[in-house]
C-alpha cells in the first residue's frame, strides 16, 4: 500500500499543520437584541444563552464580548410601540438609533451593524407597508431607505436590509449617497428563504406576522437558480456583500455564491439552527461544542467570509475555533 492518508492525521499537532480550514474570530458577527427600558436582561426562552438587553445592560453585556474578541455585532430593535407604517423603525429617537449611538460611544472600534426591515415594528409583522393583505413593493422601499438613513446618522458602520423587497439595495444605496453616507457599506440578506428554521428569532423579536406568511417575498426554499439570481441583482444594485439565510440547509447556494461573488460572501446561522443544537446538547444527545465547532467550519470550508451566529460569544469564551 503506498498511499495512506492516516499519515497526517496521527495526532493533533500533525492534523493542525494541514488542517485546510480555519475560523477567525474577525470573521464572526454576533447578533443582539435591544428593547426598550433599563436594566432589563431577559433570557429567549426558545434560544438558551440568548437574551434581550436594554440599550444599558447592553452595554454591560458588550464589555466581557469586546475582551473575549468580538469585533461585530448586528443590531435588531424591539420597540414598545408598533404601528402600521413602522414609524419606530425610522425615528431618530428609535431604539435602535439610541443603541447605536450608546454603544459607538463607549465601543468605537466595534463595528456595528443594523437590520434595516420592518416587521419588528409593524403591528401587523409584515415586513412593508399593505395593501389590502399584501405588501406592497415600492411605498415600501421608502420607509426601509429612510431606516437605513436614520442608523447611519446614529452612528451604524453598515446596514444590512433583511425584508427582500425588490429593489430596496438600490433605494437604500441611493438615500445613503444623497445624505452623505458615500461610505457606509451595505450587507445585503440577498437569498433569504422563507424557512421553518427562523421560529425563535419571531419569539426573541416578537415579529411573527399577526396572518399569513412571508412567502410572497422571501424565497421559496426549492430554489437555487433564483437565488443566484437575487444575487446578482443586489450586486447590480450596489451590495458590499452578500449573503445566504439560512446557513445549513443552504451550503450548497454558500458554495455557488462563493464561487462566482466579486464581493464578500457572509452565511446567517439562524436562531432555529441554534436552538436545535442546544435542545439537544441539553438532553444529553449529541456533543453541543463538538456540533457548534462543525457548524462553523462547514459554513467556511463552504466559502462564507462573514458568519453571523448566536454562538460567537459561546465560541470564543470555550475556545472551539482552535
Amino acid at each position: 500500500m503506498i498511499v495512506r492518508p492516516r499519515r497526517l492525521r496521527r495526532n493533533a499537532t500533525l492534523r493542525n499543520l494541514v488542517a485546510e480550514t480555519a475560523v477567525r474570530p474577525e470573521s464572526l458577527v454576533y447578533p443582539m437584541f435591544v428593547v426598550e427600558g433599563a436594566g432589563r436582561k431577559e433570557e429567549i426562552a426558545s434560544m438558551p444563552g440568548q437574551f434581550r438587553f436594554s440599550v444599558d445592560a447592553l452595554l454591560e453585556e458588550l464589555e466581557s464580548c469586546v475582551a473575549l474578541g468580538i469585533r461585530a455585532i448586528l443590531l435588531f430593535g424591539i420597540p414598545d410601540r408598533k404601528d402600521e407604517t413602522a414609524s419606530a423603525a425610522y425615528d431618530e429617537d428609535g431604539i435602535v438609533q439610541r443603541a447605536v449611538r450608546a454603544v459607538k460611544a463607549k465601543f468605537p472600534e466595534l463595528c456595528v451593524v443594523t437590520d434595516v426591515c420592518l416587521c419588528e415594528y409593524t403591528s401587523h409583522g409584515h415586513c412593508g407597508l399593505l395593501r389590502g393583505n399584501d405588501v406592497d413593493n415600492d411605498p415600501t422601499l421608502e420607509l426601509l431607505a429612510k431606516t437605513a438613513v436614520s442608523h447611519a446618522r446614529a452612528g451604524a458602520d453598515m446596514v444590512a436590509p433583511s425584508d427582500m423587497m425588490d429593489g430596496r439595495v438600490a433605494a437604500i444605496r441611493a438615500a445613503l449617497d444623497a445624505a452623505g453616507f458615500q461610505e457606509i457599506p451595505i450587507m445585503a440578506y440577498s437569498a433569504k428563504f422563507a424557512s421553518a428554521y427562523y421560529g425563535p428569532f419571531r419569539d426573541a423579536a416578537d415579529s411573527a406576522p399577526k396572518f399569513g406568511d412571508r412567502k410572497s417575498y422571501q424565497m421559496d426554499v426549492r430554489n437555487g437558480r433564483e437565488a443566484m439570481r437575487e444575487t446578482a441583482l443586489d450586486l447590480s444594485e450596489g451590495a458590499d456583500i452578500v449573503m445566504v439565510k439560512p446557513g445549513l440547509a443552504f451550503l450548497d447556494l454558500v458554495r455557488r455564491t462563493a464561487g462566482t461573488s466579486p464581493v464578500p460572501v457572509a452565511v446567517y446561522n439562524v436562531s432555529g439552527e441554534y436552538a436545535m443544537v442546544k435542545a439537544a446538547a441539553q438532553a444529553g444527545w449529541i456533543d453541543g461544542d463538538a456540533v457548534i465547532r462543525e457548524n462553523l467550519i462547514a459554513f467556511r470550508r463552504a466559502g462564507a467570509d462573514v458568519i453571523i451566529t448566536y454562538h460567537a460569544k459561546e465560541a470564543l469564551e470555550k475556545g472551539l475555533l482552535r
